[in-house]
């Protein structure tokens, strides 16, 4: 039978608003008036693990995200920034994308309102725009080149000044030092592919000696043929950042290196 003392003294704590049903003798399901957007609730369960009692969502949280989102888009990125954030603010765990909070001692009240804060503003990360995402991309592929390479060999943003005044055709960064550069393309998009295509057929047009990396947002995501003619001009190409860092910064070092 369940220890109706927890069911009294976490009423007294939360209020009337809130409401428990006993499923099984160290289980409880909390019924809250919060929810996401949709309507669907959040889901909080209140178990005991040992002699501690604490909350969990049962991995819930994260597959109301994965309706809108892939499983790669909360593990990377601002998302991921930003749900790292939380779970470190509100002292929740995260298992295998479980959601968990310790109660201490019997403050159920204040872990309630903790943990559905903390769910509450993990969902917000749906309100990121591409946009913000995106520079979030930009700026994690200028952290793994300067991670890679000593800062004085890389020229960010790099053109040639003397053929190309208006700076039409950019390098994302340049690998300085040595006898062919190595220029490395971020792209996160169909438009961005088409440009570093230009830029690289524009180089050789002019004879520059080089070697070409592009490191891809999703590469699953460019256009067919927008990639075919962007492959035929490139030497190397990474799929994606998120799961090539080790990679990419193996191979630009090697490079420099050899």
């Amino acid at each position: 039978m369940p220890d109706p003392r927890v069911d009294r003294e976490f009423r007294r704590q939360v209020g009337e608003s809130v409401d428990l049903l006993a499923e099984g003798t160290d289980r409880w399901k909390v019924f809250t008036p919060f929810h996401f957007d949709d309507g669907d609730h959040f889901v909080v369960i209140l178990k005991r693990d040992g002699d501690r009692w604490y909350l969990t969502d049962e991995a819930h949280t994260f597959m109301h995200l994965s309706y809108q989102f892939e499983e790669r888009d909360l593990q990377s990125g601002t998302r991921q920034k930003i749900i790292a954030a939380v779970l470190s603010r509100f002292g929740v765990e995260d298992r295998d994308g479980e959601l968990r909070l310790g109660i201490s001692g019997a403050r159920y009240g204040e872990a309630l309102f903790s943990f559905v804060q903390a769910i509450h503003k993990i969902s917000d990360v749906s309100y990121l725009s591409r946009e913000v995402v995106r520079s979030t991309f930009l700026q994690d592929f200028r952290e793994v080149l300067a991670d890679s390479v000593a800062n004085d060999r890389l020229s960010f943003d790099w053109t040639l000044e003397d053929r190309d005044p208006q700076g039409i055709y950019a390098v994302d960064c340049r690998v300085n030092g040595l006898p062919r550069p190595l220029f490395v393309y971020a792209l996160p998009s169909d438009a961005r592919a088409r440009d570093a295509t230009i830029a690289l057929l524009q180089f050789e047009k002019w004879g520059l000696p080089f070697r070409s990396v592009a490191v891809f947002e999703d590469q699953e995501q460019i256009n067919r043929k927008v990639l075919a003619r962007f492959s035929d001009v490139c030497g190397k190409q990474f799929s994606n950042l998120a799961g090539n860092r080790d990679r990419i910064q193996r191979y630009v070092s090697d490079f420099v290196a050899t």
